[in-house]
């Protein structure tokens, strides 16, 4: 465990910024299998608008918050899979008939992924052991296997306490390292950095109950997560939180792609209030994340490097005051 004796200057609580102009979406990169999803999109609501019209009137009348800002209509909760940080549109989970799909032990950012790339995997699995020898089908079956296990979404049990910071990541300790200053932080802080390989949970959770005050998104190299370089080369999305116990307490959540992965996926919105452990988004495949956090007197760094460590249930620092 490690004592940050340094106290940063008191702050005032900051406003939330707009969303920058090139974050158009939960996943700014885009992607083949994001592009073939929306294009079902479109025509999902065409079908829906052609063939269902009770059902679209039924949804309309159900609908909270604003579709303002989201590029296409918002028919039902499907429209806001990677547009929830465009807009405040939602619905009561009473009456969402796809909550179901958060109960699933894969994440919904993954199911065109699975269904896309799972699927001929499947087939060739199945084909492989039916025409023999069997042995055959173990390479797709392996591979069919890990794709699952990448899109995993494992339930957690969020640690409580005052001061309380979780893990924002799966994966191994990298560096715990103290920064003399930090813009957004206001002061001296510590940056601690996770390496998440191809077989981590790769969902992202929120360090502790905060509203988010800023976001960038930097396009960039897919540079090996392991090399230091990637943490400033590579594509990233950058989130500064506000903590709602402390107001004028900031931290930073930063989602760095790696080799393979090159897809981020970051649905919050300025302003947002998130709960500790709550699930924001998560890098596709391979890669790092990153958390900066004041170093005020009494803060207490729970880990150390090497260490393993998960999304939501590991603490990773306390502050004590």
């Amino acid at each position: 465990m490690h004592v940050m004796s340094e106290l940063t200057t008191d702050l005032a609580p900051l406003e939330p910024e707009p969303l920058p102009a090139n974050i158009g979406s939960a996943q700014p990169g885009g992607g083949k299998c994001y592009s073939i999803e929306l294009a079902w999109g479109r025509v999902r609501r065409w079908w829906l608008r052609t063939f269902r019209s009770g059902y679209v009137q039924r949804m309309a009348a159900l609908r909270r918050g604003d579709a303002t800002g989201c590029p296409h209509e918002v028919l039902d909760p499907r429209d806001l899979k990677y547009f929830r940080n465009r807009c405040t549109a939602h619905w009561d989970d009473a009456d969402d008939p796809f909550r179901w799909r958060d109960r699933l032990p894969v994440t919904r950012w993954g199911f065109a992924e699975l269904l896309i790339m799972g699927t001929p995997l499947l087939a060739l699995t199945v084909l492989a052991a039916w025409l023999g020898p069997w042995w055959v089908a173990i390479g797709p079956g392996v591979v069919l296997a890990w794709l699952v296990s990448f899109f995993r979404d494992p339930p957690r049990l969020v640690p409580t306490g005052a001061g309380v910071l979780v893990s924002p990541a799966d994966g191994r300790i990298a560096e715990i390292t103290p920064l003399e200053f930090d813009e957004f932080v206001g002061g001296p802080a510590v940056r601690i950095g996770i390496f998440l390989s191809i077989f981590n949970v790769h969902l992202n959770r929120a360090p502790t109950e905060g509203r988010v005050i800023r976001l960038r998104y930097n396009p960039g190299k897919f540079l090996n997560a392991l090399n230091p370089a990637s943490a400033w080369e590579n594509e990233a999305m950058w989130i500064g939180f506000e903590s709602v116990a402390a107001p004028g307490r900031r931290m930073i959540v930063r989602q760095i792609a790696g080799l393979f992965a090159r897809r981020i996926v970051c649905s919050l919105r300025p302003g947002q209030v998130v709960e500790r452990g709550e699930k924001f988004g998560m890098i596709k495949l391979g890669s790092r994340t990153e958390l900066i956090v004041p170093s005020e007197e009494g803060l207490e760094v729970f880990v150390a490097v090497g260490q393993k460590v998960q999304a939501g249930s590991t603490v990773i620092a306390r502050f004590v005051s």
